[in-house]
């Protein structure tokens, strides 16, 4: 399943993401992938936890984002959570194409089994309502 962090920029969305993967790591069976624009946040990541730093890889839309997960997830068939930090601009999203690309990785952790934990730089009340029932924080 999708849930999703969500605020406008600065809010402190990438705090809370850091602090839930660091404590979800400690009850992990399985493999944790963070992917993130840069290795900024290295050293506050858990070592067992997988960095992948998106900026090597150029995507022109939100579709090879998608496949770029999918290859990710080709890699690797244990994995357990994924998080994304900053979705829209990974995966160069207008707010309008957020619900898509949420549908498509609601399909994707459903396929696989395993949750994937998003942060969204777009205010809760601009979200339609069926993505603001995958809200667990809004800041």
């Amino acid at each position: 399943m999708v849930y999703l962090i969500v605020g406008k920029e600065g809010k402190g969305k990438t705090k809370h993401l850091l602090d839930k993967v660091n404590e979800e790591i400690k009850e992990a069976s399985g493999n944790i992938v963070f992917l993130d624009r840069s290795t900024k946040h290295m050293f506050e990541l858990n070592n067992k936890v997988r960095l992948i730093n998106v900026s090597e890889f150029e995507f022109e839309n939100s579709s090879e984002f998608v496949g770029f997960v999918y290859g990710i997830i080709s890699q690797d068939n244990d994995i357990q959570q994924m998080y994304i930090d900053g979705i829209m601009k990974i995966a160069r999203l207008k707010p309008e194409d957020l619900e898509q690309v949420i549908d498509k990785f609601d399909k994707i952790c459903e396929q696989f089994n395993f949750d994937m934990i998003i942060s969204a730089s777009i205010d809760k009340s601009e979200l339609v309502d069926k993505l603001q029932e995958k809200v667990i924080l809004a800041l």
